[in-house]
């Protein structure tokens, strides 16, 4: 067999018409048209990266080449405020904050985390993909950010503590309870008696550890991925807060896409949002088992109780105040009577 060398294949290509050489020589992939940047505060394994990662290798295919999403994951573009910040601007095209996140800028997208509100997924689903959903997706446009139909599933919130399961609302009563940064957490357990404290994820650990506080709330996978099963005992499925990640685009940027690119992209995402239920849900199945064979003890209280509570503290009174008539009702369109 003759080698071939560097010369050798010079040599041949300077014998070739023109023609031919432009097509003896590879291709060069052409740039994107449209290069956006995704972030978000989840790992790379998370459903949300899994499901959002075929998305951008779709919309890559269906649009052959012309638009190209380039995904950040774990707090790489920084924190969520960062983020969110970033996502108005225009340093970043798309973000997935959730519901309690992008609240600190369209304060009726945390409605969805009223206490006690769903009882169950077809609720939620009920008035997120229906005409609570398209409130919020309005007032979102109104802070120059598009939000994309189908919202991501974050989860139901449960509670773990390490002193004794929570099985009804008197169980709340002076309970030293870790709480996100946010006006609604602290005034639904306020509302149920206990004695919520705002701190970062990142204490929540050592917080309960050192016995700062007694009890912490969050879905379920987050309490499994933290290890929080080592310095808690009881895990009450309270189900208290349902929030969920609008998948959310900069203004400017989606405006500047072609209709039929739009099109695409809005299709692959909402898509990929609907498998990312899915995966959710039988993520829940199964940490529950592998909690309760790591230790902790599982207990499933009825709403009831708690949603009785919040009326008598006039919880939900003040956030129906708050979130106004109009949004109150299309949830309680779907919820029934809260308030």
């Amino acid at each position: 067999m003759q080698k071939i060398t560097r010369r050798g294949a010079l040599r041949t290509l300077s014998a070739l018409p023109a023609a031919s050489i432009v097509t003896a020589i590879p291709r060069i992939a052409h740039a994107a048209e449209f290069s956006y940047k995704y972030g978000n505060n989840l790992p790379l394994s998370h459903p949300l990266n899994v499901r959002s990662q075929e998305a951008a290798d779709r919309i890559a295919k269906e649009t052959d080449g012309r638009v190209e999403i380039k995904i950040f994951p774990n707090n790489q573009l920084g924190g969520d405020t960062d983020m969110l910040a970033q996502v108005r601007s225009g340093g970043i095209e798309f973000f997935t904050p959730s519901a309690l996140v992008i609240a600190t800028l369209v304060p009726v997208a945390a409605i969805n985390a009223v206490g006690f509100a769903f009882s169950d997924y077809s609720q939620v689903w009920g008035a997120m993909d229906g005409k609570l959903g398209a409130h919020v997706r309005d007032a979102i446009s109104k802070s120059r950010l598009y939000a994309f139909e189908k919202m991501w599933d974050n989860g139901f919130r449960q509670t773990t503590s390490s002193k004794a399961p929570i099985t009804a609302a008197k169980d709340m009563d002076g309970l030293k309870i870790r709480v996100p940064v946010s006006p609604l957490s602290i005034s639904m357990f306020k509302g149920l008696g206990a004695s919520p404290a705002s701190l970062q994820f990142s204490e929540v650990y050592s917080a309960l550890q050192t016995k700062i506080v007694d009890a912490q709330e969050n879905p379920l996978p987050i309490i499994q991925v933290a290890k929080l099963y080592e310095v808690q005992k009881f895990c009450s499925l309270t189900n208290h807060i349902w929030d969920g990640y609008w998948f959310i685009a900069n203004g400017r940027a989606w405006e500047a896409l072609p209709a039929d690119l739009k099109t695409i992209v809005a299709r692959a995402i909402n898509e990929a949002g609907l498998k990312q239920r899915d995966d959710i849900k039988k993520l829940n199945e199964s940490v529950v088992g592998d909690l309760e064979a790591k230790g902790l003890t599982i207990n499933r209280p009825a709403a009831e109780t708690f949603r009785a509570k919040l009326r008598e503290s006039g919880f939900y009174g003040e956030w129906k105040g708050r979130f106004g008539p109009e949004a109150w009702a299309l949830l309680e369109g779907t919820v029934g009577k809260l308030a």
